[in-house]
């Protein structure tokens, strides 16, 4: 294996070394034949050279084995073509917004109304565009907004590149539905604005009063900007500016100003009769509310898209309650939830290509970037052909959970259960400068509602080997290292394939492997999963936490996942109240526990605790005597299972698993070993609470190791904990977490098939 041209993960001061170049690829999987486009960003001038590694290694601990990689023949690469590349830089222009093309119905408008439902979420922060066109042109396009203070205000462009200025002067609350208007008489030049707050109760309508301003501006103004768009929360054309945070409902746009009852009128479902001639648009923000549509009802067809994934399927300024699902009641969920921070693809242009050769062995690889002092790792994971199996074992890579934890900064928030409070790791320091990459599905919009989408199409830093703390990617390169030292053929296949796929990605394989933290699955993966072993499939789940949440994958757009952290467990964020509901799919979001589908039914164990102190190891148990299961713990002494690891140094930690049949366990599953022996940081997972509780000495906190039989001849082992991996290279993978791990696989390799367990059990 080669090391790395330049890797420090500090400088000579003993900083954090500052990264000048990242870059991502699209797909992050390809099978032979296929190509991925490259895209990098420097930070500061001078070329980069670029080469392909395979890689087997990623976790950079102390204790762990470090980035492993060998040099592989690309031509993209700098050390077979001789070729280096120019490095620039490429923005990201976050903010969620929706647009409308220029049309003549657009362009003619002298007089008009502009009016909607809005629930703004953060103002006071900036100006904010609900709604018009032209924002950026001075002399032209007119906009209802939030000023700088918060309160309604309407901006209309004059002739002498002057723009013309009413606000009503009285900021709207935060989260409080208010009906919003502006209207603009081109004849008389008058200009109004209606505020009227939507009280949620009888104290509301105590501090809920109207408010309406009038003023004569200039009349005959043109209005102008032929070709500019008309947008929904933002301004500014295709590069927004101005992005509104909050619920936009019900929005409407008529050829003049509207008197009270008209607009009345016009913000019910549809058009009034009394109307049809007088509304240019009457956009449907409940309709298509799985893509990207926004549907006119009107007789002028204005439809349009939303850019960078706002948040559809949530509540309307209408909702009552007496439906969750958006499906069911559409009326109740004409709204759609805007941030400033949204974002879906970076959109990078692309730098270099690379097309798998027919020859290329399966596994993980990555880009290396050279840039000056800095080396960035992009990677990328090699499938066999579809259909053809090139080994007997394939490592089912997470990548659903990469992408849910793309980017999380919750090491750089102390409050949070692993939070550093300060940057601890190279592309940690980046994320706490570089907002621009986004945040993950455990993050918070800056408006703090949940980030409910999370994408692969930017750069995704901590999903890169070496300069990142061991999770993830970089912890799950520990299986690849193992399997390498005992000379182990294996075939890498990815959650995205076994989403499409099903259970035939995994049919030729006689064992599958998991990561060490399968954590989402959308309802076609689990249900692959479940035919595989109900097919004589044997799978080795290597870890903890898994198979818990509930996610969807977009039928249009790729690379992209959508959860809702519904009605309970152990969440970053809590998704509102009658939100429950996926957009891209229209499924109950949540955990697969709440869904029917807890995780002890598939694997045998389920989420139990999580602490992230230290770890602990395992004890034998009963159960690896079992002639059943006496294979898994052959050669096994007495005393500590994993008293070491690169993980809190120990086999058993940080999120762990245990047997439990009231909660889908089948019966005859065997625990093999276990740990319990964990400090007072290792607290039961949340949804197992009826009512507050003591933490301490909490018999349900623990890790459980299990064996079981599935149809014919198929099982399932399982570790029960995340860190287990992180044991495997110890002294030299010469330990009993490795030795377990691979009679495991040894016996899971022999076509001779389990048999069937006594009908006793």
């Amino acid at each position: 294996m080669s090391a790395p041209k330049s890797d420090p993960k500090s400088n000579d001061e003993g900083q954090l070394r500052r990264k000048t170049i990242t870059g991502y690829c699209n797909p992050i999987s390809a099978r032979p034949g296929q190509r991925l486009d490259f895209k990098v960003c420097s930070y500061e001038d001078g070329p980069y050279e670029a080469d392909l590694v395979r890689v087997t290694g990623g976790d950079s601990s102390p204790d762990g084995v470090g980035v492993l990689e060998a040099v592989v023949k690309a031509p993209f690469a700098q050390s077979y073509a001789g070729r280096s590349y120019e490095g620039r830089f490429q923005a990201i222009h976050r903010g969620s917004h929706g647009s409308v093309d220029a049309q003549v119905a657009l362009a003619e408008l002298h007089s008009f109304t502009l009016q909607a439902m809005i629930c703004p979420t953060l103002p006071g922060a900036r100006r904010q565009v609900i709604m018009g066109r032209g924002w950026d042109d001075p002399g032209a396009g007119f906009a209802l907004l939030l000023d700088e203070t918060g309160a309604l205000a309407l901006r209309v462009g004059e002739d002498q590149g002057r723009q013309l200025m009413l606000s009503t002067n009285v900021p709207l609350r935060r989260g409080q539905w208010a009906f919003v208007a502006a209207s603009y008489d081109s004849a008389s030049g008058q200009a109004r604005l209606v505020q009227r707050p939507l009280a949620t109760g009888p104290g509301d309508q105590v501090i809920s009063d109207p408010v309406e301003r009038s003023e004569t501006l200039v009349s005959g103004l043109g209005l102008g900007a032929a070709a500019a768009p008309f947008q929904f929360a933002a301004g500014g054309g295709e590069r927004a500016t101005a992005h509104f945070n909050g619920k936009i409902d019900r929005p409407r746009l008529a050829n003049r100003a509207l008197t009270d009852a008209e607009m009345a009128a016009a913000s019910g479902p549809g058009i009034a009769e009394t109307l049809t001639n007088d509304i240019l648009g009457c956009w449907d923000f409940a309709a298509d509310i799985s893509t990207d549509r926004i549907t006119d009802l009107s007789r002028h067809g204005l439809h349009g898209e939303v850019i960078n994934l706002p948040t559809r399927g949530v509540t309307g300024h209408n909702w009552d309650g007496s439906e969750h699902n958006w499906r069911h009641a559409p009326e109740q969920y004409g709204a759609i939830h805007f941030h400033h921070d949204d974002l879906y693809d970076a959109g990078w242009e692309t730098d270099f290509t690379y097309t798998v050769p027919d020859d290329l062995p399966s596994g993980v690889y990555a880009a290396r970037l050279h840039h000056g002092d800095d080396v960035d790792r992009i990677p990328f994971f090699v499938l066999p052909p579809k259909g053809e199996a090139r080994a007997d074992v394939a490592w089912l890579v997470p990548t659903a959970s990469y992408m849910a934890y793309a980017n999380t900064r919750q090491r750089l928030q102390p409050n949070l259960i692993f939070g550093a409070g300060h940057p601890e790791w190279v592309n940690d320091a980046f994320l706490a400068r570089h907002e621009e990459v986004g945040g993950s599905l455990y993050d918070n919009h800056d408006d703090r509602s949940g980030i409910h989408y999370s994408s692969r199409l930017r750069p995704v830093m901590n999903m890169k080997p070496g300069d990142n703390r061991p999770w993830g990617l970089p912890a799950d390169l520990n299986i690849l290292a193992w399997l390498d030292h005992i000379d182990q053929p294996v075939d890498i296949i990815t959650d995205e394939e076994l989403h499409t796929e099903g259970a035939g990605l995994l049919q030729p394989y006689r064992c599958v492997m998991t990561g060490s933290h399968p954590e989402y699955h959308s309802t076609a993966m689990l249900d692959g999963i479940e035919r595989y072993l109900s097919q004589g499939g044997r799978l080795m789940y290597l870890g903890g936490n898994g198979f818990y949440w509930r996610i969807a994958f977009h039928d249009d757009k790729p690379g992209v996942i959508e959860v809702r952290r519904a009605e309970d467990g152990t969440r970053a964020w809590m998704s509102p109240v009658g939100e429950y509901y996926q957009s891209f799919n229209g499924e109950y979001g949540g955990l697969w526990r709440r869904n029917g589908r807890p995780p002890n039914q598939l694997v045998g164990i389920g989420f139990a605790a999580q602490g992230f102190e230290y770890s602990s190891p395992y004890e034998r148990q009963a159960g690896a005597d079992d002639p059943r299961a006496a294979f898994a713990l052959a050669g096994i002494g007495a005393g500590p299972i994993g008293n070491f690891g690169s993980i809190g140094n120990g086999a058993a930690g940080e999120e762990i698993d245990r047997w439990d049949t009231r909660d889908g366990t089948p019966a005859h599953a065997l625990v093999l070993a276990r740990a319990d022996d964990f400090g007072d940081d290792m607290l039961r997972t949340k949804e197992d609470f009826l009512s507050t509780m003591p933490h301490f000495n909490d018999p349900n906190v623990r890790a459980d190791m299990v064996f079981f039989e599935c149809p014919h001849g198929g099982g399932v082992f399982a570790t029960g904990s995340i860190a287990w991996i992180s044991s495997l290279a110890h002294n030299g993978y010469e330990n009993n977490v490795a030795q377990i791990t691979g009679n495991v696989l040894t016996r899971f390799l022999d076509p001779a098939p389990f048999p069937p367990p006594p009908k006793s059990i």
